[in-house]
């Protein structure tokens, strides 16, 4: 018998349900994007959960996937739209109770439209813009399209933008109105009616190891003059290629699997010793062997192309993060193992 009525679940207990429905590599998947905090309820939660009816998991699973259809209407067309579309499958009670739930997600964020834009165009609308706006729109576009426009300011904007963005904390509704209605041709006009939390140091880690790896240098280097303390709180959350030491043996084994010969051997010419030997000694000596002669072979080459093949390997890291097959110890605390 479950442990909860049908009609008295609170969203932690339903929250639950939903991770125990999906599995335990998809729901730890949604536990990276979790605080820490909010991982222990979650994880006592499920732990407390003896046996679930069938019908009550198909309620939670079908109260979350129409939530996420009305986050995804209101996104495309407002709420009035998500409504209309909600009442022809769902009836007007249903409807209004789905989109009731919603509650502090209601509006759409501010800059939704330019998330659709295409990076090089809005580059040209606001790379003239005082560098706090440029942090401001950046803080609510996804990392890759914030990276590509970061990449292309002038390298003494970028540093200057990363700052603001990081140091970025709460941003009035008044604030975000005056830069939309000076953008307005471009952009949404919804706006989220509370206080607006953006940016942060977060923000600019997602943005930094998403750009290309001279740019997070330069970036970086900058940072480490001006602001000593916040570069080395944005690179503790940062990886780069040189942290493929956080890595055990076992990763960085599955990491070496999806890399390829000629990037590897052109990654570690530009590797310290310590980096080479954790690589070496997780192949096999005929490899070790085959990577040294490529490398001594190949001559000088242009730190560019280190770069950018430490960029690829770095990549294939963190895809392998994201899809839960290898952990990082980044040294931010115990590990949480669920």
């Amino acid at each position: 018998m479950s442990r909860y009525p049908d009609d008295k679940m609170s969203g932690v207990q339903k929250a639950a349900i939903l991770l125990i429905a999906l599995g335990p590599e998809r729901s730890s998947s949604i536990f990276k994007h979790l605080k820490e905090d909010e991982i222990e309820e979650l994880t006592l939660e499920i732990a407390n959960t003896r046996s679930i009816t069938p019908q009550i998991k198909e309620d939670v699973i079908n109260e979350f996937y129409e939530i996420c259809l009305a986050q995804q209407y209101i996104a495309e067309g407002g709420i009035g739209y998500a409504k209309e579309v909600l009442e022809k499958s769902l009836g007007a009670d249903k409807a209004m109770d789905v989109i009731g739930k919603l509650t502090a997600s209601l509006q759409v964020k501010p800059f939704e439209f330019v998330r659709k834009t295409d990076a090089s165009q809005l580059l040209n609308f606001i790379q003239d813009e005082h560098p706090q706006t440029i942090a401001l729109i950046l803080s609510y576009l996804p990392a890759g399209q914030a990276a590509m426009i970061i990449s292309a300011l002038p390298p003494e904007r970028q540093s200057d933008v990363a700052k603001r963005i990081a140091m970025m904390d709460r941003t009035s509704p008044d604030v975000i109105k005056e830069v939309e209605k000076v953008l307005e041709s471009k952009l949404s006009s919804l706006v989220n009616q509370d206080y607006t939390i953006i940016g942060g140091v977060d923000a600019v880690v997602d943005i930094l190891n998403t750009v290309d790896r001279g740019t997070e240098k330069h970036i970086m280097e900058t940072l480490e003059i001006e602001e000593p303390e916040l570069a080395d709180e944005i690179r503790k959350k940062m990886f780069v290629f040189e942290d493929i030491l956080l890595l055990d043996d076992r990763a960085i084994q599955r990491v070496l699997r999806d890399v390829d010969n000629n990037d590897l051997a052109l990654a570690l010419k530009g590797a310290n010793e310590q980096v080479q030997t954790a690589i070496f000694n997780n192949m096999s000596k005929r490899l070790a062997v085959m990577i040294k002669e490529d490398m001594e072979f190949m001559g000088p080459v242009r730190m560019k192309d280190v770069e950018e093949a430490q960029q690829k390997i770095v990549n294939i890291i963190r895809k392998l993060e994201d899809s839960a097959e290898i952990v990082i110890s980044r040294g931010g605390g115990d590990e949480i193992v669920v």
